[in-house]
């Protein structure tokens, strides 16, 4: 068992905790930012983040692990491999909609663990479980490295991190650091808002 210790020093070793003025996915505002993406520069990060997540969903006999793109690619190809089952990835399609594309199929039944690097509203993670429930699929649990609601987000599936924190944001209307003129904020993640 990874102490949580251990994942503060691996974060701030990576780089991923940032400060500053940021607009998050969600379209929130906040002064601190997780680049997660980080953590997959090297395996000696991710195999034992990842690893630590997978040790929590042991024994829930997973049959695939699935990440929304872009964020969780990576993180489901190393979750997946302690628990050695496929690990497949979610895209949005032409409509903007989350699909399972390039031949990713859920059946009825298959017992399915969502990942995500970071959980600040669980857009993307709910839009998954959706896709899953609707083939037919089980969702066991969703998982993620770093879970930004210091533990308050419900999925209505067990939800387990690697660390929980409460990271502050706020509506860009309510954002103090617009208030006090601090600029435009950075979005450093993949996707635009």
């Amino acid at each position: 068992m990874i102490t949580q210790e251990r994942v503060l020093e691996i974060l701030k070793e990576a780089g991923v905790l940032l400060e500053g003025h940021f607009r998050l996915t969600s379209g929130r505002h906040s002064n601190k930012y997780l680049q997660c993406a980080k953590i997959f520069r090297n395996t000696k990060y991710s195999e034992e983040l990842c690893g630590a997540l997978a040790e929590q969903y042991q024994n829930d006999g997973v049959e695939v692990v699935i990440g929304p793109a872009m964020g969780a690619v990576q993180m489901a190809y190393e979750v997946s491999r302690p628990l050695k089952c496929e690990n497949y990835f979610t895209e949005r399609d032409e409509e903007g909609k989350m699909a399972l594309r390039r031949g990713f199929v859920v059946n009825p039944g298959m017992k399915v663990l969502i990942v995500e690097d970071v959980v600040t509203t669980g857009g993307s993670v709910r839009e998954v479980i959706d896709l899953v429930k609707a083939a037919g699929g089980i969702v066991v649990g969703v998982g993620s490295i770093v879970d930004r609601t210091g533990g308050k987000i419900d999925f209505g599936v067990p939800f387990k991190s690697v660390i929980s924190m409460e990271v502050e944001s706020w509506e860009p209307q309510d954002c103090p650091l617009c208030k006090a003129g601090a600029g435009e904020p950075v979005k450093p993640g993949s996707r635009k808002v």
